[in-house]
């Protein structure tokens, strides 16, 4: 039976947090609030967590897992290396709406679907979102929704796609209009924004200094 906790409120908030925490060291999938939409979660580092939570999506590996961070340190040990664009990048937008792809470091024992060799980076600017992060680590994180249903601006809205396949639902109240982050590749020999969401092709370019492609 999953739980509810309005984190509007101090000694829910802290309630809530630490069943969070302890649902995600137990294997079992949390929703959270973000920037962006809500999201579900799991231990990054935990695989049957991960198919849990892609079964839960009814999503397959070929849309493989984001991983959110609660600090810019966090990267680099999750990552080759850090090239500048992408350390100038996280300087101008984390936390924020921007997502970065690089390649993950291989020693790392993860399975986030089929990724290539790369993981998708980003750190969300939410208090809730990055309170939990800080406790327990990097969380492997989608959107809170049924794959091809609408991203979850709600808790309310998560629960009634995930249900008890999610074990603690953490209300932080509603999102805001349901703006996904903004996802720049800098896997190639130049950067490329896979997807213009909350961040502008024109914001990026600017900090980069240089156009940023797109696909196609």
């Amino acid at each position: 039976m999953s739980v509810v906790y309005d984190c509007s409120r101090q000694d829910t908030r802290s309630d809530g947090l630490t069943a969070a925490a302890g649902a995600v060291r137990s294997s079992r999938l949390v929703v959270l609030p973000t920037d962006t939409v809500y999201g579900i979660g799991a231990d990054a580092f935990d695989q049957g967590a991960v198919q849990s939570l892609l079964r839960a999506k009814n999503r397959g590996p070929d849309m493989p897992v984001g991983v959110l961070v609660g600090s810019w340190s966090t990267v680099d040990g999750l990552v080759l290396g850090v090239p500048p664009q992408a350390r100038a990048l996280i300087e101008a937008f984390w936390p924020g709406d921007l997502s970065l792809v690089l390649p993950h470091a291989p020693s790392l024992n993860w399975n986030l679907g089929t990724t290539r060799g790369t993981v998708m980076l980003r750190m969300p600017l939410h208090p809730v979102a990055l309170e939990l992060l800080r406790d327990i680590g990097p969380l492997a994180v989608s959107s809170a929704n049924i794959s091809g249903r609408p991203a979850p601006a709600t808790a309310e809205d998560a629960r009634e796609q995930l249900g008890n396949s999610v074990a603690v639902y953490l209300d932080g109240g509603p999102t805001g209009e349901a703006v996904p982050s903004s996802i720049v590749d800098l896997t190639g020999s130049e950067p490329v924004l896979l997807r213009e969401g909350a961040v502008s092709a024109e914001a990026v370019t600017e900090v980069l200094g240089t156009p940023v492609a797109t696909p196609g």
